[in-house]
């Protein structure tokens, strides 16, 4: 599984890992402590689902939300960012989408979703459009998140 990859390698290297999860609800953070000796690389989990949450705990400026909307590459990029510097981990991963059934919009249509990974010199982000049920997507976020982090450790970005 990639949780535990990314597990190993985090140990290895003596880093701590943080999320702040929208769309998700939590199911990152679960993935992750789902395994033993979790405790060991990963910091905590925020879920953000709120607008006002992720202005308070992930110091997302209230008017890139309101300008860029909360399923964005720049709230994607700022929410793991500020998960990183919040809880003083190696790296913070954040996702934001639209899980559905509805909330979408033709401009974002329900399985959109952004992912972002940030470490202390650089973030990246990506942007997916999922299809499926609530649940289909929120569990293909989850494998594209853990991909986009061993992606991520590994420098294997393009």
């Amino acid at each position: 599984m990639m949780e535990e990859r990314i597990g190993v390698y985090l140990r290895d290297r003596g880093m701590r890992i943080a999320t702040a999860e929208s769309c998700t609800g939590g199911l990152v953070a679960k993935r992750i402590t789902d395994i033993a000796g979790a405790s060991d690389y990963f910091e905590m989990g925020f879920i953000t689902y709120s607008n006002k949450a992720k202005e308070e705990f992930l110091a997302v400026p209230l008017n890139v939300l309101t300008s860029k909307g909360a399923v964005s590459h720049d709230v994607a990029r700022m929410m793991a960012e500020g998960v990183r510097k919040a809880t003083d981990a190696n790296i913070g991963l954040a996702i934001t989408g639209i899980a559905g059934p509805g909330g979408g919009t033709p401009e974002k249509p329900v399985g959109t979703v952004f992912i972002g990974v940030a470490g202390e010199n650089k973030a990246i982000v990506r942007k997916f459009l999922f299809t499926g049920t609530r649940n289909d997507i929120r569990e293909e976020t989850c494998r594209e998140a853990f991909r986009l982090v061993l992606t991520f450790l590994e420098g294997k970005l393009p």
